[in-house]
């Protein structure tokens, strides 16, 4: 990419980008709106098309429900801020842009969103997916990264938890929260709200201490294969949000 700052500027608000900009502020408003933040961590990265070192981030400091398109950080793959009106957050440079790197996945989606987390607290570490209906369309699709180093303050432990990836679209991050990838920014989203709920379902059935009953893997499969197939429901869904969840133009004092 051009490195001039010029540049940098009138990519971020070509048509396209800004575009992808407006949806990456409504995914971080429905994921307050559905109650999958944590104050002002976690984050949600784009990678520009067909460019894996340039992606678009939230910015460091604001709420997910108050992030407009115009609060949108476009960045390169080593950290530095190349256009947007706010800083980043360390920790979601080494983890975004090492997934976005190493894995080679244009949305990334990291939340500690709660009931995801809690079972990354688990022996198992991860989401039974021959449980739930809303599990199944997960089954192959999942990965566990069961070792928790604390922060992900350099560059080494994103690319550490980008590699146990594996591939996988959905990670568990031990004792941490998880990780939703996908090519399409509706797409990802629809995942990451069903992996929630499909993660409440188990905790709640667990709670009863009632034994619970998991389909065959082979019906599990077919399910997500089902799924999969077609994805007209996740676009509905995004459109439905946007309805819902419209830009606001913010106040600028007088």
């Amino acid at each position: 990419m051009n490195k001039d700052p010029h540049f940098a500027d009138a990519l971020f608000h070509a048509e396209r980008v800004a575009g992808l900009r407006a949806d990456l502020a409504l995914a971080l408003r429905a994921a307050a709106a559905h109650g999958l933040g944590e104050g002002v961590c976690n984050h949600f990265s784009v990678a520009l098309p067909g460019d894996t070192d340039h992606f678009l981030l939230n910015p460091r400091g604001l709420m997910w429900h108050e992030v407009q398109a115009e609060d949108i950080v476009l960045v390169d793959a080593q950290g530095r801020k190349l256009a947007g009106h706010h800083e980043v957050e360390p920790t979601a440079m080494f983890i975004h842009a090492a997934i976005h790197r190493i894995a080679g996945k244009a949305c990334v989606l990291h939340t500690h969103m709660p009931y995801a987390t809690a079972l990354t607290l688990t022996a198992d570490r991860t989401l039974d997916t021959t449980l739930s209906q809303n599990a199944m369309r997960f089954h192959g699709r999942v990965a566990v990264d069961g070792e928790y180093n604390g922060l992900a303050l350099d560059a080494s432990e994103g690319e550490r938890i980008a590699r146990a990836m594996q591939g996988a679209d959905i990670a568990f991050l031990g004792n941490h929260g998880v990780v939703v990838c996908g090519e399409r920014l509706d797409y990802a989203y629809d995942d990451l709200f069903f992996l929630e709920r499909a993660c409440t379902a188990q905790v709640l059935a667990q709670s009863t201490g009632r034994p619970l009953v998991p389909v065959a893997p082979g019906l599990a499969a077919k399910v997500a294969a089902q799924i999969q197939s077609e994805r007209l429901q996740s676009e509905l869904f995004f459109a439905a949000l946007r309805r819902q969840l419209p830009e606001t133009a913010r106040h600028q004092p007088g």
